[in-house]
């Protein structure tokens, strides 16, 4: 064994020492950005098997994901006899997949059950929405899915019992029901079915209870803040015999709230020993403290500064720009200069809120060439939605493109599968002529005759000669809808390629602003400028920037780091606020604090001028950037003070809208006086205008609020 696991003092601190040596009742370790939680994961793992003698079968050790399940395995693997590493080292997931393959006859299933991904599902609740006659252009199958998975969270037992089990009713009501029915004749069960039949199972079965919470000394969990009320359910069942609980996490590192996790648990949670780790391994002081006068502004959260031993290197730079192009070249430059320093590209990392933001700053690496690669996610103009719309205006610039024309003939569905396709293929081989232009002259001839084909030669037509005097974003706007591409999009309930194909048509808007009037035809020219950044990275070298969204760069840490898009509206996401209202506005602030805390040595935030994509409205720095103290920032590009001014009253006018914060509205019935008009009743409140309606006496009259003095 290494000196590591035979002495963890030597490499523990002492907090995580005395979290590693906390071996009995339930203990809460409240573990910061970077405070090596996983290390002391791993070194209490080999604490209880080498010092306490426990046996490994007789430890379940969860996380959060697969990857980190792997890299727990091999950390433990080195401090522990060989051997001494079983399969109970898994994620909550796997760790039911395992009991039910031993618990699951006991209601009738087989031991070889099928579990099912998303597009399994999907294909099923199609089968079922067919059944019924639902119109999928009406409920969507994500929707559809979204409201069975409610149904099932909102009684485990009765969905059980009554539409899953083999002895269960075979009527069917409805197409959830249906769906469900399906589920069991394939014996099927989806990622929430294996956390709700392990419970059902612990839940109904004594001697199942009894043999696994006697079995499992020792519960330890990674990540809990981003555990379910369920998941928590079964943790709790797990341990209800011996008691020994040990759950590692941060409050301020939850950000998947919206997907079913409940940090409130862990925040309330009642431990027999409480360990707070707030020394932090990775960042400068100055990037901590940016991180904590950030979180500090959120309540439902455990209260701890981090603080590090490392000294600083350089102030964080806040950086605001004209455009966002201006913001795209500031960050692309600051890469280029890194790199002729000898930084290496893989060094630096762009994180933001949503994809559709990676769009400017990929044409100025491009331009650069600059090698990037974007994380966990696909490069703007090859992202399925862009790529639609850039291949109906290929074939709108030319009959040529067959690689357009086969993407596009059944997009949005026309009845045009592969035996058509292979028919058509077939002659167009036979006359050597494009497959556009074969179908224009076959279109009378049998299976070719059909009035979705005729319509769609028509508009590609009609389309080709807007084309030759329309600008490329006003002809973009009319094929997303006359094609049916626009309620495609929208029916598939991914707001982000909504998003993705607002910022191609602003793509296309900054083009012909830089056009002149006696270029080429737009559309040939702009397939002709993009088509540098379809087709510009086929390098296959690692050492590049990554990009990627905040969600995906969780667990994840870069020497340098720019946090880009910080607009109010978009990060915070009023979108997301407006659902969860101070539930939402919380954790768009946790999502900050874990881009911000990626920094190991060197931080960059930055944002623009200019309007936003959905509403036109101007754009106003992120709220966020008010909360750092400005001694932290070396600032850039001076920004004008009334900027932040125009912050505040979209931050008030959105609490005014919620009735939230110190500017919620005073509710209908609230008696008030004005100094000329007298006392009067509240009757209503115009959140836009962030006006009253009052009465006085029998006249009603609006008013803004500072006239208004309540009784």
């Amino acid at each position: 064994m290494s000196q590591e696991s035979t002495n963890p003092s030597v490499t523990l601190n002492s907090r995580q020492l005395e979290a590693v040596e906390a071996s009995e009742g339930r203990v809460r370790v409240v573990a910061g950005a970077g405070s090596g939680k996983t290390r002391v994961l791993a070194h209490r793992y080999a604490f209880l098997v080498n010092d306490l003698g426990i046996s490994p079968g007789n430890i379940l050790c969860l996380t959060f994901t697969n990857k980190a399940a792997q890299e727990m395995k091999h950390r433990i693997a080195r401090m522990v006899d060989r051997g001494s590493v079983n399969d109970f080292i898994c994620t909550i997931h796997s760790f039911c997949v395992k009991f039910l393959r031993r618990e699951i006859y006991r209601i009738g299933y087989p031991k070889n059950f099928t579990v099912i991904d998303e597009e399994d599902a999907k294909m099923l609740a199609k089968q079922a929405m067919e059944e019924f006659g639902i119109d999928r252009r009406k409920l969507t199958t994500e929707r559809f899915l979204t409201n069975v998975a409610a149904l099932k969270g909102y009684n485990i037992d009765a969905y059980i019992q009554r539409h899953l089990l083999p002895a269960s009713s075979p009527e069917c009501p409805d197409a959830q029901v249906r769906y469900m029915r399906l589920q069991l004749k394939h014996y099927a069960l989806d990622y929430d079915d294996l956390i709700y039949f392990t419970i059902y199972i612990l839940n109904h079965f004594e001697d199942a209870r009894r043999y696994w919470t006697d079995k499992l000394n020792y519960i330890m969990v990674d990540e809990v803040q981003d555990c379910s009320a369920d998941d928590w359910k079964l943790l709790n069942i797990l341990a209800s015999h011996h008691g020994n609980l040990f759950v590692v996490g941060d409050p301020d590192q939850a950000i998947y709230e919206w997907r079913g996790a409940n940090p409130g648990i862990f925040v309330n949670f009642k431990a027999s020993t409480d360990i707070i780790l707030n020394e932090n391994y990775r960042s400068t002081p100055d990037i901590l403290e940016i991180a904590n006068s950030i979180i500090a502004n959120n309540k439902n959260r455990v209260p701890k500064e981090l603080y590090t031993m490392k000294l600083n290197e350089r102030r964080a730079v806040y950086r605001h720009a004209r455009s966002e192009k201006e913001e795209a070249e500031f960050i692309a430059d600051t890469i280029q200069q890194g790199i002729s320093e000898g930084e290496p590209a893989k060094d630096f990392a762009v994180l933001y809120r949503s994809s559709f933001l990676s769009r400017q700053l990929e044409q100025q690496l491009l331009r650069r060439k600059i090698p990037y690669s974007v994380w966990g996610g696909v490069k703007f103009f090859e992202r399925k939605e862009i790529k639609d719309v850039i291949c109906y205006l290929r074939l709108i610039a030319s009959d040529h493109d067959d690689m357009a024309f086969a993407r596009i003939i059944n997009l949005p569905a026309r009845k045009f599968g592969r035996t058509s396709m292979a028919r058509l293929r077939e002659k167009a081989e036979a006359i050597g002529v494009p497959l556009m232009r074969t179908l224009r002259n076959a279109s009378d001839e049998g299976d070719f005759a059909r009035s979705a084909i005729k319509s769609f030669i028509e508009s590609i037509d009609r389309w080709r000669e807007m084309a030759v005097t329309m600008p490329v974003s006003e002809l973009t706007d009319k094929v997303l809808i006359e094609s049916g591409l626009a309620d495609l999009y929208r029916m598939d309930e991914r707001e982000d390629r909504l998003e993705n194909i607002a910022e191609l048509i602003n793509s296309m808007r900054e083009f012909e602003l830089s056009r002149d009037d006696d270029d080429d035809r737009a559309l040939d020219a702009y397939l002709q400028e993009i088509a540098l950044y379809t087709n510009g990275d086929a390098m296959v070298d690692k050492d590049k920037v990554r990009m990627m969204t905040i969600h995906q760069s969780k667990g994840l840490e870069f020497p340098t780091v720019f946090v880009t898009g910080l607009t109010e509206g978009i990060f915070p996401n009023h979108r997301s606020i407006r659902e969860r209202r101070k539930d939402g506005e919380e954790e768009e602030r946790r999502l900050m604090y874990v881009a911000v805390t990626r920094a190991r040595s060197m931080l960059y935030l930055s944002e623009a001028e200019g309007y936003m994509n959905d509403n036109g409205a101007l754009k106003y720095p992120s709220r966020f950037i008010s909360e750092i103290p400005d001694v932290l920032l070396t600032v850039e590009g001076n920004p004008d003070p009334s900027l932040f001014e125009g912050t505040r009253n979209m931050v008030s006018l959105l609490n005014a809208e919620l009735g939230e914060g110190d500017n919620a509205p005073m509710p209908p019935g609230t008696e008030v006086e004005h100094r000329v008009f007298g006392r009067g009743t509240i009757v209503s409140f115009d959140p836009a205008a962030r006006s009253y309606r009052v009465r006085f006496g029998t006249t009603e009259r609006d008013l803004v609020p500072r006239v208004l003095k309540k009784v």
